[in-house]
């Protein structure tokens, strides 16, 4: 009674949307039903439905970076499908959600139908210089090359190496793949690529067939402020909305805009204990950067450049006029890495008005940009009986199911090499799970120190 039935939830979808529309203003709510049904039929199947909501439409606009995460989520219920999901990184870098969807299943299609709602949202055209990050989801990649061909799309690193390690498997591959990925410039680059073709010319050859454009930090363009090489946002979103998955249609979609409400007011506390000019990462970080430019000593040439050395093979030139340096991470991350800001502080020294060293830091990592993200809030809705009644003239009905033989399956089928990393001498590790008391059932102790117990 409180979840609702999980068929006539599909014949309340259109009151529902008309609702949300009118409680959260700029709200984006798309149905899609089967082609090919009889017109003189009182009905229409169910296809896809994709939501943007307004508010988060507004404040992924305002964070400055333009850098998505996409990815796809099963559904668990009695009809399968997927749910599609877009989310950003705030100017905090955590998890910005932006719009989702349920389609009948990851393919090209659904991949370019919501693709294209999103695009509308945004104001994505074909000429927009957007970086996307996801899997290599068949689907997905002619959908990006097809619709934003200007787009730089960064393939998460992990998903490669589970890839690769289907045949060159170890710690010492797992860390040469991920040294050749953490260059910031093109001969960092290719010296660890050399590495890992002395190494084993056959995994260099595997590993150069994936043009590093899509998975080394030395082929990003800085205009996503951000360095990320995993898509940790779309896990994490997939992991708070896991509950909600197995669901009816409307249930589970509420069970997400509710989850959004949560995090927004959660950030905002958060953001109400916070002080200073930068947000609590970017002030961390800088922090660390501040340590490590200690060691560093600065010779200027009388113009805008700057010699910057201290370390082996650490010496670097920075301008501070173009704001660049040649280790390119302050170009990728927008935080002052230890060469400018070793310069920063010779410049101070030498009668320079250079300010403080927060003032050189990008705007997307700034206080004031992380207020204004989440000053646009998601409203609450009413019930179901205060719902405008849909004028359409035709009912919506639940898409095909059929039914598979045997209980249905709610967990994430795990790859071999996930199950084989969980056991340890043929019996299943307990690396990843929490014992419980037999006692009281609680997790975190035993029936030897369980306080119930004695």
């Amino acid at each position: 009674m409180v979840q609702g039935d999980y068929t006539t939830q599909y014949g309340m979808i259109r009151d529902y949307v008309l609702e949300l529309k009118k409680q959260i203003p700029c709200t984006t709510v798309k149905i899609q039903v089967e082609e090919g049904t009889n017109t003189n039929l009182p009905t229409r199947r169910f296809k896809r439905i994709y939501v943007c909501f307004g508010a988060l439409k507004q404040g992924f606009k305002a964070i400055g970076r333009d850098l998505l995460g996409l990815d796809g989520a099963f559904m668990k219920g009695p009809f399968t499908g997927q749910i599609l999901s877009v989310v950003g990184v705030d100017p905090n870098n955590g998890i910005y959600p932006v719009s989702f969807a349920v389609v009948e299943t990851e393919n090209l299609s659904s991949w370019t139908w919501f693709l294209e709602n999103l695009g509308d949202d945004l104001d994505l055209g074909p000429n927009s210089c957007f970086t996307f990050m996801s899997d290599r989801k068949k689907g997905l990649l002619p959908a990006i090359e097809n619709l934003f061909p200007c787009a730089e799309h960064r393939f998460c690193v992990r998903h490669i190496h589970d890839n690769f390690k289907a045949t060159y498997r170890g710690k010492l591959y797992k860390d040469l793949l991920y040294k050749c990925a953490h260059a910031t410039t093109i001969p960092e680059f290719e010296t660890s690529m050399d590495e890992l073709k002395a190494f084993n010319p056959d995994a260099h050859l595997w590993l150069s067939n994936i043009h590093p454009k899509h998975w080394s930090k030395s082929h990003f363009s800085g205009r996503t402020v951000s360095d990320m090489l995993i898509n940790n946002m779309c896990e994490v979103f997939n992991g708070k909305i896991v509950e909600g998955r197995d669901m009816p249609i409307i249930s589970a979609l509420e069970y997400i805009r509710e989850y959004l409400m949560r995090s927004i007011v959660n950030v905002l506390e958060v953001i109400d204990k916070s002080e200073g000019l930068l947000t609590p990462t970017a002030t961390t970080e800088l922090q660390n950067i501040r340590t490590n430019a200690a060691h560093y000593t600065v010779q200027w040439n009388g113009g805008d450049l700057y010699q910057v050395s201290g370390r082996p093979c650490k010496q670097r030139v920075v301008d501070l006029v173009k704001r660049t340096c040649t280790c390119r991470r302050w170009e990728l991350t927008g935080i002052p890495c230890e060469h400018v800001v070793a310069t920063i502080w010779n410049k101070a020294l030498n009668g320079g008005r250079v300010g403080a060293v927060e003032s050189w830091v990008n705007p997307v990592h700034r206080m004031d940009t992380w207020r204004q993200v989440y000053s646009f809030k998601i409203n609450p809705i009413n019930g179901r009986p205060l719902w405008p009644r849909s004028q359409m003239h035709t009912a919506l009905t639940p898409p095909k199911h059929n039914k598979q033989v045997g209980r249905p399956k709610k967990a994430r089928k795990r790859s071999a090499f996930e199950l084989e990393d969980l056991t340890q001498g043929g019996k299943l590790s307990k690396k990843e799970t929490k014992g419980a008391c037999s006692k009281c059932g609680n997790t975190g102790h035993n029936i030897r120190t369980c306080k119930q117990a004695r």
